[in-house]
């Protein structure tokens, strides 16, 4: 019986072994066929290049404050993917029965949206990660959230962090405001369930997630707070709600 179990044993190791072996080069394949026709260093060069694109001196410390916290908060600590984040999702999606959080970081983001699909398939994630230690090696933390912000999809047809501060707010990205910086940082997680024009008020809802999420890791003082929830003239957030979740 034991010589059964360790053959056993070594038998499902041998399985895990060259099922992981197979999908690492066919996600390898599938990361050499996406850049095939323009590689890293050329496809961001040619976003940069665009009429829309904002360098990260021209955009709202508030939001990019907000968007961190909310989408990535370790961003500055981890290589470009969170093992944290990774086993947090596994652990709920277990629980769940099906995929309900995922645990992608802001640079594999970004490269899941300069090459490949939004497909949930292994292949596609080890291909990711092949785009992260590029992005990783050769850009710094800074010029991958300037990447990141100008390259996301915030709804409504908006494109980029200027072209959504200018069509919701008609202002441009570095002068919207902390609230307005709420609102745009929570669009990126479901932008078509988000999207201002026609979910404002599930947006405002969110908008509270990414507060929540910047008192929690220390970037948003309890005296910001305090105005937000007093303003009379922004009715975005909850006073009662947010009352609990301030900073002692």
């Amino acid at each position: 019986m034991k010589k059964l179990l360790v053959k056993l044993t070594l038998g499902i190791i041998v399985f895990m072994t060259a099922l992981g072996v197979f999908v690492l080069q066919d996600g390898y394949s599938l990361y050499r066929a996406a850049t095939s026709d323009i590689g890293v260093q050329e496809k961001i060069n040619d976003i940069r290049n665009g009429k829309d694109y904002v360098t990260i001196d021209g955009i709202s410390k508030d939001f990019l404050d907000a968007i961190v916290s909310v989408e990535d908060h370790r961003f500055y600590n981890h290589n470009g993917i969170d093992l944290i984040a990774i086993g947090r999702s596994a652990i709920s999606n277990i629980d769940a029965g099906k995929i309900i959080m995922g645990g992608s970081t802001i640079t594999q983001q970004l490269a899941k949206n300069l090459f490949f699909t939004h497909e949930q398939r292994l292949e596609r994630k080890i291909a990711e990660i092949f785009v992260v230690r590029e992005l990783e090696n050769n850009y710094s933390k800074e010029e991958i959230l300037e990447l990141y912000v100008n390259v996301i999809y915030y709804g409504d047809g908006y494109s980029g962090i200027k072209q959504a501060s200018k069509g919701y707010f008609n202002t441009s990205p570095n002068k919207i405001t902390l609230s307005q910086s709420l609102l745009l940082a929570g669009l990126p997680q479901s932008p078509e369930n988000y999207a201002l024009s026609k979910n404002y008020e599930r947006a405002k809802e969110r908008s509270e997630v990414v507060l929540m999420s910047m008192i929690r890791n220390n970037v948003i003082s309890r005296e910001e707070v305090e105005l937000l929830c007093n303003d009379k003239m922004d009715k975005t957030f909850n006073k009662a709600t947010l009352a609990s979740e301030t900073i002692n």
